[in-house]
């Protein structure tokens, strides 16, 4: 396929989500609220940069391993090289920022600042994509968000987490929020590029391999290849983070933007950070004030309405 056909192509239909979709998406949120307890549990073991490249370069293998057994190409010229090497580089700068950020503040708030992401989406594809039009009661949603991640912080201030000064916790809430920034530009870049006329396998290789090359340079660099110590704890984290979520749990994410309206899949993420931090707590022993229990209630508040649904319109 040529550069010019690719571009002109039409935009496959894609519908609400149905009892089948909604069902794979609380079970996606599930699994991605358990990620932040996974990585943190292992920074300890593996340096964050090299968990992180060790994790993409495995799901890349399995992914490749994955469309090879269903005739799926990969490397088949299809105009979308330059928009996968820049989703390939936000899917590693949203993972620079999740495991630097986790070194430094709690899963929990981790969890609540990286889902964010809907709102900066709902934005993204307000600029970028046709029939992605922001509504008032989304903008409304935004700012409730916003004024969330402003509570949150100032909560941050006022309360570090266990082992942190207060500046790096703050630091860490940051890095959160820039991980949801880069996630939400990755799926804007899905949506309005070429990307979106091509398998979900290709497009999750591109972000893997590149992010592979990007994270394991940077762990390198930063010598962290010479402070692991392995344990059976750190290979099962390992294990769940490459099979479970960055294979399993990505590549059907991104089939699912391939037949749903991301907009409306998008709705659902609201119960990641409830599962992130529920397993917080429960996994990790981690507390937190009432400050920033109202603060989530904001953010949660906000993503689910960028994410409600529009009313028909009224019959003449």
């Amino acid at each position: 396929m040529n550069t010019a056909a690719a571009i002109a192509a039409p935009a496959p239909v894609r519908r609400a989500p149905d009892t089948f979709a909604i069902a794979l998406m609380v079970l996606l949120c599930a699994i991605w609220g358990l990620q932040q307890v996974a990585i943190k549990s292992t920074n300890g073991a593996l340096g964050p940069m090299l968990q992180a490249g060790l994790r993409s370069t495995i799901a890349a293998v399995l992914v490749c391993g994955w469309a090879r057994l269903r005739g799926t190409p990969l490397f088949k010229r299809d105009a979308t090289f330059g928009p996968g090497l820049l989703a390939g580089v936000l899917f590693a700068g949203e993972f620079i920022c999740i495991f630097a950020g986790l070194t430094l503040t709690s899963a929990s708030r981790m969890a609540v600042f990286l889902y964010t992401a809907p709102c900066f989406t709902a934005l993204g594809l307000h600029a970028f994509v046709a029939g992605e039009r922001m509504r008032r009661l989304q903008w409304y949603g935004v700012a409730l968000a916003f004024a969330g991640i402003a509570l949150a912080f100032a909560d941050g201030f006022a309360r570090s987490a266990p082992g942190t000064s207060s500046a790096a916790g703050v630091l860490g809430d940051a890095l959160g929020v820039l991980g949801g920034i880069m996630w939400a530009s990755t799926t804007v870049v899905v949506r309005a590029t070429s990307l979106s006329h091509t398998s979900a396998s290709k497009t999750l290789f591109y972000q893997l391999a590149v992010s592979a090359v990007i994270l394991l340079a940077l762990a390198f660099a930063l010598g962290e290849e010479r402070h692991v110590h392995v344990t059976p704890l750190a290979l099962a984290s390992l294990g769940y983070q490459a099979v479970a979520v960055a294979f399993v749990s990505y590549l059907t994410w991104f089939w699912l933007l391939t037949r749903y309206t991301a907009s409306r899949l998008s709705v659902f993420s609201f119960l990641t950070p409830l599962f992130g931090v529920a397993f917080g707590v429960l996994l990790l022993g981690e507390s937190f004030s009432s400050r920033f229990v109202l603060a989530a209630a904001l953010v949660l508040g906000g993503i689910v309405l960028v994410n409600a649904p529009s009313r028909p319109a009224a019959a003449k």
